[in-house]
């Protein structure tokens, strides 16, 4: 039996929340069984009340609100506990159509892929979308995609699907949003992503949870997205300066052997000499980084594997 659990997460949704989770389909081909789930996020307002009254399946609330990174966390272990073969999670402002759920989870149907995000930049471009933020995002897409070699459509897009597999083996210490880490983690243990356009509309007057100030977003973001991305490719992340350290030594070196070798002097050539000794002692100790970094990823495949495996048990199926 095919059971979804569409996942809203919530703080201070009074306003659209209950139209939200009126319009999600509870009828969708290949699947016996379509449930709600909110995650409240301490929310101070009737959210809660306006779920109940929609007729949502499953809430559960945080006594306090402890960030999207982690409301995300917890709507992976509630999923998985309330027997959850996918997890559809989006907006709970309506920004989304929910008649879009089908097209996300087909491709898991099919096995072509474990996790699929929604794309705001296919053909139809995201209506009312903040300039900033939508080059911000490509520009991040693109440098992710370039480093870990996938093409990556959207990288902060919260409206996606994942299969049980998928939720089991994520692994998510942030607090600040989740949405670049899923990717990369996925990426990281070899799950087939797939990217869907949709269309979606921003309405001016909603302020983000997560973008506050642009700033703060790109501080944020970025340092989230460097510590993925060295957990995931060690190797390169340290590497490619280490490599790029010992060259930029080498050429010093050379030129100072050429110098050197026209009339045996080493005192007017001695600062080449110098940096050239700098340069490969930082490369050198970025390459010891790089292997460190390589072995903690292996421990870390371990710890992971065996959690894997205890989720698995845990949540049965």
């Amino acid at each position: 039996m095919m059971k979804l659990v569409v996942n809203l997460p919530a703080f201070n949704e009074e306003q659209k929340l209950g139209e939200t989770i009126k319009r999600i389909p509870r009828q969708i081909p290949g699947v016996d069984e379509v449930f709600i789930q909110i995650i409240d996020d301490g929310s101070i307002d009737r959210t809660v009340q306006v779920a109940r009254d929609a007729g949502v399946n499953f809430i559960h609330s945080h006594e306090v609100n402890r960030g999207i990174g982690i409301t995300f966390r917890t709507a992976v272990e509630k999923a998985l506990e309330n027997g959850a073969d996918i997890m559809v999670n989006m907006d709970a402002d309506g920004q989304f159509d929910p008649n879009d759920i089908e097209k996300l989870i087909k491709p898991i149907f099919s096995g072509e892929a474990d996790l699929v995000s929604a794309s705001r930049f296919g053909d139809k471009k995201a209506k009312d979308m903040p300039k900033t933020k939508y080059y911000l995002n490509l520009i991040a897409a693109w440098i992710i995609g370039k480093f870990l070699n996938y093409k990556i459509d959207d990288l902060t897009c919260g409206f996606r699907a994942y299969n049980r597999e998928t939720l089991l083996r994520l692994n998510l210490p942030g607090a600040f949003t989740y949405t670049q880490e899923v990717i990369i983690d996925a990426l990281g243990k070899n799950l087939k992503i797939k990217w869907i356009p949709v269309e979606v509309t921003y309405f001016p007057e909603r302020k983000s949870r997560v973008v506050k100030s642009i700033f703060k977003y790109v501080n944020n973001s970025a340092r989230i997205i460097l510590k993925a991305v060295r957990d995931v490719r060690p190797m390169k992340f340290f590497g490619i300066p280490a490599l790029i350290l010992i060259l930029i030594s080498l050429g010093f070196f050379v030129y100072f052997l050429a110098m050197y070798f026209q009339d045996f002097k080493i005192t007017p050539f001695r600062n080449y000499l110098l940096a050239a000794i700098t340069f490969l002692l930082v490369g050198l100790q970025f390459l010891v980084f790089a292997l460190i970094a390589d072995m903690i990823k292996s421990n870390r495949k371990l710890t992971e594997d065996q959690m894997y495996f205890l989720k698995k048990e845990k949540y049965g199926k």
